[in-house]
């Protein structure tokens, strides 16, 4: 089986680390501990045997095998459901990779199943056990410290996105054609990791609901509704950081547009003014051309042409012609 950590807890304590699920609900009932299991990547039979044991709702199940669910926190008669969408930013090819994790939590256990390399739930655990006074809430302090971990991974996601834009902001004027096409992928990151953000303020609104109708000591409760208060303002701000991000490349993608128009009409201009130059001089040595060729013919009954003046003349012609010509297009501003 895909299990990676399984773990009963006493009063904030690991006391036994079963080697099944029937051991895991064995000792469960005999300390009256909390087990906390740990799947990465189950099969659907391997999750079908946690489900039949702690009594999984199928309709969560059935998210959990269909994956691809938005954050969301549902409750069931035995157990809540939350579904988290962890990130973690690749700086080798500069992209965000997206996540998800599912977590059932009943009255006296949590099944956490994993599909991505991230959130890292080892060091949720390590917090946790360093911590016997908060694991000692049971699957509320477990909950409330994956959220924790989840957001706080965000926030490297938001730098190397942050990174992005600047880079993209230097790339607007250096005339990179590649900008445009590197907006609009970035564009759809932000997209996918505002759904992931977005929800979880309201998400921890409905954890601190359940957590005042546990029944957990004063202290507990206070400790735990303090923490998820601070959680839902890191919350807050990767949400609003993720839609200033946004708005940043809807303007930046609007700027490139106009800025590739620019370009074009520049283009478009300076081609224009060739084409004006070229015209001029081929209109300039196109008349001589025409003279020349008129006066080739050499047909007996042509006036002129047995004249003394006629080849001066005809010279005379062509090159004022010419004069003429550059004169009018100096004038107009084609030359």
């Amino acid at each position: 089986m895909a299990v990676i950590d399984n773990v009963v807890y006493v009063a904030g304590k690991a006391v036994q680390h079963p080697q099944d699920l029937a051991q895991t609900l064995q000792i469960m009932q005999q300390t009256g501990g909390m087990g906390w299991l740990g799947l990465y990547r189950p099969s659907e039979q391997e999750l079908a045997a946690v489900t039949e044991e702690f009594g999984l709702h199928p309709l969560a199940v059935e998210d959990t095998t269909k994956g691809h669910q938005r954050p969301k926190l549902d409750r069931y008669d035995e157990h809540l459901f939350v579904v988290l969408r962890p990130a973690r930013y690749l700086d080798e090819a500069e992209e965000v990779e997206f996540g998800e994790i599912h977590i059932y939590a009943g009255t006296n256990y949590v099944v956490t199943v994993r599909r991505a390399e991230a959130p890292q739930l080892a060091t949720v655990r390590q917090r946790l056990q360093n911590a016997p006074k908060l694991l000692s809430a049971g699957p509320a302090a477990v909950l409330y410290a994956i959220i924790d971990q989840v957001i706080d991974e965000y926030f490297p996601v938001i730098d190397g996105l942050q990174n992005d834009i600047d880079e993209i902001d230097e790339q607007l004027f250096q005339g990179n054609l590649n900008v445009s096409r590197r907006i609009y992928q970035l564009s759809r990151e932000v997209i996918d990791f505002q759904r992931a953000v977005a929800p979880l303020p309201e998400v921890l609104e409905q954890l601190r609901r359940v957590v005042r109708r546990m029944g957990l000591e004063k202290s507990q409760a206070k400790e735990l509704d303090a923490n998820l208060i601070d959680v839902i303002d890191h919350a807050i701000r990767c949400a609003e950081r993720v839609a200033s991000f946004r708005a940043l490349l809807s303007n930046a993608l609007s700027l490139s547009s106009t800025l590739a128009s620019q370009r074009a009409t520049e283009a478009g201009l300076a081609q224009n003014e060739q084409m004006k130059r070229i015209s001029s001089w081929a209109a300039i040595l196109f008349t001589p051309s025409l003279i020349g060729a008129i006066y080739g013919m050499n047909f007996d009954q042509m006036p002129e042409l047995h004249w003394s003046m006629g080849y001066p003349f005809a010279l005379g012609l062509m090159a004022s012609s010419a004069v003429v010509l550059y004169l009018v297009f100096k004038k107009n501003r084609w030359l």
